[in-house]
């Protein structure tokens, strides 16, 4: 299923009233911050008694619902899995695939069903697609070419993957907003979410799920999508192994003082400590390694299942860059511009780099930037560290 390459041969009719309803959403889902019943602060004041708890069971997962959002509610009536309620996003580890955050698979997802129906259109032409701002101006520039030797069912196929990956360069996008001071809500600071470790591997699901159900023609309503997105993901992640809440949850504890610190509040930016900087169109899960394993008596009811987790080998996703011998992102290119509040953010990097609109080719030089800049304060960090424990040794 996540190899995205079977094809249906089942008759269709393109209808262009389907691409009207379903467009790029302007809203993305909250998305998990990486850990366990984490403190939460308001500015610098904790709030008592609250703990994030964010984790949730592959039982728990809720029906698909196109363009929720931020909030959303679903009936049962609406399930195509008998599960009532919303959507229930939330962080799941995967034996093969690791840590899913599933508001970014479904944001990518839908991302991919609004830009197909657009890009399919507009296919061969000059065209630009406006996406929500962050930093700035973000849009699709579709350059023009010949797609006369190119068949109907051809022609759909280049707009799904061309889609997929746009999609996907998208998500790409917000970690580098996230990273330079982009926040969905003024007050609320997203740095600890940027280049977090499960984020592109999760758009990068939710981009294959999308293409998929649009390569077997399963997307051609509204309703038709959000059901068949509901029972491919749910199979999805049964596929990479999704773990049961408990078993998540020794996971996170395992990993916790190396991919993040529980003594750190949300949203303090180095309650996550290992970032994945690592862009582009091939995307590798952070599995538990048997070195994170605890030997402690404490962990021994959850040992066997850490030790199985550990000696587990990735699923690795990809997405095409070339399709009947065009390249890809040469036919479309995904552009963020720096509007001029943000533009202090990238003092760290030559202007050439920025200045100009960063096409997505690019944004493997931003993220190589930033993790440059994360890793001199985190060594800041441990140095004050070891003297803060040295003070107290005295």
């Amino acid at each position: 299923m996540l190899a995205g390459d079977k094809v249906s041969a089942t008759a269709w009719q393109w209808d262009e009233q389907i691409g009207a309803s379903l467009t790029v959403p302007q809203n993305v889902r909250p998305c998990c911050a990486f850990g366990d019943m984490q403190r939460v602060k308001l500015g610098p004041i904790p709030v008592p008694f609250f703990r994030l708890n964010n984790v949730i069971s592959p039982q728990a997962v809720g029906p698909h619902k196109f363009a929720s959002g931020i909030y959303h509610y679903t009936s049962s009536s609406a399930s195509a899995s008998g599960v009532a309620g919303g959507e229930n996003n939330g962080l799941m580890y995967t034996q093969y695939g690791g840590f899913i955050d599933l508001a970014h698979v479904r944001d990518t997802a839908d991302d991919t069903i609004g830009l197909f129906f657009e890009v399919l259109t507009h296919l061969g032409k000059e065209h630009r697609i406006e996406l929500p701002s962050e930093l700035g101006p973000r849009y699709v520039n579709m350059q023009s070419f010949d797609v006369k030797g190119l068949s109907a069912d051809q022609q759909w196929q280049l707009a799904a993957h061309l889609a997929a990956r746009l999609a996907y360069f998208k998500a790409e996008s917000h970690e580098i907003a996230q990273w330079h001071g982009y926040s969905s809500f003024s007050q609320w600071p997203e740095t600890i979410s940027a280049y977090s470790l499960e984020d592109l591997y999760s758009n990068m699901l939710g981009a294959k799920l999308s293409l998929t159900l649009i390569q077997q023609r399963k997307m051609l309503s509204e309703s038709q999508y959000n059901q068949n997105l509901t029972l491919w993901l749910n199979a999805s992640l049964a596929e990479l192994g999704a773990q049961p809440k408990e078993a998540v949850k020794a996971v996170l504890a395992a990993v916790d003082g190396h991919w993040w610190d529980s003594k750190q509040s949300i949203p303090s930016k180095f309650m996550i400590l290992k970032r994945h900087y690592q862009l582009g169109d091939h995307q590798t899960p952070y599995l538990l390694t048997a070195d994170l394993v605890p030997t402690t008596k404490a962990a021994v009811n959850n040992d066997a299942t850490l030790q199985q987790l550990a000696n587990s080998q990735p699923t690795e996703l990809a997405l095409a860059d070339s399709l009947y011998g065009l390249p890809l992102d040469e036919l479309a290119q995904l552009v963020l511009e720096v509007d001029e509040n943000y533009q202090p953010s990238f003092a760290h990097m030559p202007d050439s780099v920025w200045q100009q609109g960063i096409v997505h080719t690019a944004f493997q030089t931003i993220a190589n930037y930033a993790e440059i800049e994360d890793n001199k304060v985190l060594a800041n960090l441990e140095i004050q560290a070891q003297l803060d424990t040295e003070g107290e040794r005295k």
